[in-house]
């Protein structure tokens, strides 16, 4: 006897998005939390979301063949959710096809409804996708480690409800207008073509002005250095060349470190007085034993760990931070942004070591790439972020807006 309802949680995910993708999706007894359907793939070189959206496809096409009525379709990612809830546009054109696919098999059931989970909930799929990527990377595979069967919670308010057809009838059409194709980025060829970048997130980098430190070339690390008084004035004349770029600005956001918030605040008086919001993970790398010590000193006292340190960006200072640790907080960062501000733009305040680690990412670039970018004081970089994780650099330490020495 078929299962009237059921419940379907799906992810999937990519190593380096875009990277070696794959999918998983369970289909689930409401009541009992019994296993009715695996369905999982290794998808060849994806974009996160584009793997996302082929779990729920799956699960969704297991489900029909299950003959069930109505679905509560979980998923950890929100971007999926709201997309298919009709809540967030689907700006990205390699999305639009998955899109409408997902709404064609949701006019399949009498009822279904979207519902975001936190990823602990939704460890059977996720470890499904996982093992899918692992294959799609050529590693060995492995029987992805799932608790067994268990209750879940039961659908809230299934039954006969429009509302979930009606947004995903919404969905597929706007999807089949907008569908453009050879544009999904696990298929398509290269392409010189701009993105439109009304659809991205615009990050504007800031250098905070200069210190007594920054004049006097020494290393600054965690040490809570005033701006100067050229730092100020270089904070103003940025504060003015923002508000030229981005007349309109969702947030500022800052390290926690005097010389970033001042400078944050030039910028935000000049756009009209957006608030000044704190992120401890912009702060800049610590340099521990060298904090405050010229590169000669440093060469002088520590010639071995200079060198070291030199060489990989695994090495910490004696007593300090690695920039791959930098690199791994400054990325932890800027993704949240980009999460919290689809298609707006969002001024961040930080140092040299975070703003050169997110252009090395940002560029596809080796670690050379590091000690080969000179980043000046209030200096403006922009780069562009899709939610599909396609990145455009547009600006790189900008400094025309400066006053002369």
């Amino acid at each position: 006897m078929a299962p009237r309802v059921v419940v379907v949680e799906a992810d999937g995910g990519s190593r380096g998005n875009p990277g070696p993708a794959g999918y998983g999706a369970v289909v689930r007894d409401p009541e009992t939390g019994e296993v009715l359907a695996e369905r999982s793939e290794s998808i060849g070189v994806a974009t996160n979301n584009v793997a996302e959206y082929r779990g729920l496809i799956a699960g969704l096409a297991a489900a029909a063949e299950l003959g069930a009525a109505e679905v509560e379709a979980r998923m950890d990612s929100k971007l999926v959710v709201e997309q298919m809830c009709g809540r967030w546009q689907i700006k990205h054109p390699g999305l639009r096809p998955l899109a409408a696919q997902a709404a064609g098999l949701v006019e399949r059931f009498a009822a279904v409804r979207f519902s975001w989970i936190p990823r602990e909930r939704n460890r059977h799929a996720d470890a499904l996708a996982n093992a899918a990527m692992d294959a799609a990377a050529g590693a060995a595979p492995v029987a992805p480690a799932v608790a067994p069967p268990r209750v879940v919670e039961p659908p809230r308010g299934l039954g006969p409800e429009p509302a979930g057809r009606e947004q995903a009838r919404e969905a597929a059409a706007r999807a089949a207008v907008e569908r453009t194709t050879g544009t999904d980025p696990a298929t398509a060829p290269a392409s010189w073509e701009p993105r439109p970048s009304f659809t991205a997130t615009r990050l504007i980098l800031v250098r905070h002005g200069e210190t007594e430190y920054t004049e006097q070339r020494r290393y600054s690390g965690r040490g809570d250095v005033p701006l100067s008084d050229r730092g100020r004035a270089q904070a103003r004349a940025t504060g003015d060349r923002v508000a030229e770029l981005a007349p309109t600005v969702a947030a500022v956001v800052s390290s926690p470190l005097s010389r970033c918030t001042a400078t944050a605040e030039a910028i935000a008086a000049a756009l009209g007085g957006v608030p000044v919001r704190r992120a401890d993970d912009l702060i800049e790398c610590d340099f521990g034993a060298w904090e405050g010590r010229t590169f000669a000193e440093v060469r002088e006292g520590w010639p071995g760990e200079m060198d070291a340190w030199l060489a990989s960006t695994a090495v910490s200072p004696p007593g300090g931070e690695s920039f791959a640790a930098v690199a791994e907080r400054t990325r932890r960062a800027l993704d949240a942004l980009v999460e919290a501000y689809p298609g707006e733009t969002v001024v961040v305040v930080s140092h040299v070591s975070p703003i050169k680690l997110a252009l090395r990412d940002a560029l596809a670039a080796g670690d050379a790439f590091l000690h080969r970018l000179f980043l000046d004081a209030a200096g403006i970089s922009v780069l562009d972020r899709w939610p599909d994780g396609g990145i455009a650099v547009r600006t790189v330490n900008d400094t025309a807006h400066l006053p002369t020495p």
